[in-house]
């Protein structure tokens, strides 16, 4: 909207150009949600309390887990309200990347919020069953990637390689069906997102990786659409060129912010929980960018942890049903952790090192071409 806003006035005031800059909308972004989360976060966190909406935990969970029960949950609502008023003030109206990434967003964020409401009303960690959830966000996924690969939000948008981590964009890359590639993109965003979530089990220790993969993804968004002049920065680094992309920074910027501004109530002993709401319309946010990035592959790596988490889910399940044997003392991973002793705050911190390392092994493929 601020966008827009310059459009009209700046040639009656000439310091309203620094809107066309990414950069300068990004740190608005950042810096609004940022505030959004820090100022609301104290009264939503007295809301929660009012309407008793509190943490139910599993009951085979760690021991030192139950004295969180009825700490206030759903904070992501707050959260993704945050993210999204700042994206819409701060970033381009007319690039539907942003629009397709805060729909997904909007409708993973509702699948949430119903999956959170049903648990707080029955008093159960089941909720929405896990095929109900994959039908419906298999079911957007598709719907969306189906509209935009298959051309019907225009052919220049329709761009269905797939680059190669590492190696060259311009040289090395593979084009696929784009029904096909509708099916590839889907799975990454459901993975992500369903890995996001998993990984949501202890104080603060989901949103940090969260930041650490949004600003990262933002600086390769930013890279693989800024242009000056003929200056190309995409073909200069062999890096996927994605005319629009860097508009996606803004959106990154502004999970950032509004994910700093959650984590300060977040962080142990939390005040409240982020919920489903939160982490599976977040993952499904990062998931988006990363596609519509062309980094689809590489987020393999920028999401390594929550991929991590994810395996070690699949791997105890399978070898449950298989054997009668768990390879962890618990799933996912970070309760397995805490069952061999590690503190809490040790566990979190620790993964957030992990994330760390992960987002600059993936920078390095800037360079390492």
């Amino acid at each position: 909207m601020f966008l827009w806003l310059s459009e009209l006035l700046r040639a009656d005031f000439g310091p309203l150009n620094v809107f066309r800059y990414v950069t300068f909308r990004s740190i608005g972004a950042m810096a609004t949600s940022l505030l959004i989360a820090m100022a609301l976060f104290p009264w939503f966190i007295r809301l929660l309390q009012q309407k008793q909406i509190g943490q139910v935990v599993r009951a085979d969970g760690p021991q030192s887990h139950f004295s969180k029960a009825g700490t206030p949950t759903m904070g992501g609502v707050l959260l993704l309200v945050a993210m999204g008023l700042s994206t819409l003030l701060w970033a381009d109206l007319h690039n539907p990347f942003i629009w397709l990434t805060l729909g997904i967003t909007l409708i993973y964020g509702i699948l949430g919020f119903l999956d959170d409401w049903l648990k707080i009303r029955d008093r159960s960690s089941k909720g929405v069953t896990g095929k109900q959830k994959l039908a419906v966000q298999f079911g957007a996924a598709l719907l969306f990637f189906g509209l935009l690969y298959g051309g019907f939000l225009g052919t220049s948008l329709a761009d269905t390689r797939l680059y190669l981590p590492f190696a060259s964009a311009q040289v090395i890359h593979i084009t696929i069906p784009w029904w096909v590639y509708a099916v590839f993109a889907s799975v990454v965003v459901v993975g992500t997102s369903n890995t996001v979530n998993l990984t949501d089990g202890l104080d603060g220790l989901a949103i940090g990786p969260v930041i650490i993969s949004a600003l990262t993804l933002a600086a390769l968004c930013y890279l693989g659409g800024a242009k000056f002049g003929e200056f190309e920065v995409a073909k200069y680094l062999l890096i996927p060129a994605v005319p629009g992309a860097q508009e996606l920074a803004v959106l990154g910027a502004a999970i950032i912010g509004a994910g700093i501004g959650f984590l300060w109530y977040n962080t142990y002993p939390a005040l409240v929980f982020m919920g489903d709401v939160g982490a599976l319309a977040l993952g499904g946010a990062l998931g988006m960018v990363a596609v519509f990035s062309k980094n689809e592959l590489l987020s393999v790596v920028i999401n390594g942890l929550f991929v991590v988490e994810g395996v070690s889910v699949i791997a105890q399940t399978t070898s449950f049903k298989l054997t009668g044997k768990r390879v962890l003392r618990m799933a996912p991973v970070h309760h397995h952790f805490e069952k061999l002793g590690w503190p809490e705050p040790r566990v979190t911190v620790r993964f957030w090192i992990i994330s760390i390392m992960l987002a600059l092994v993936a920078l390095a493929s800037l360079k390492l071409r």
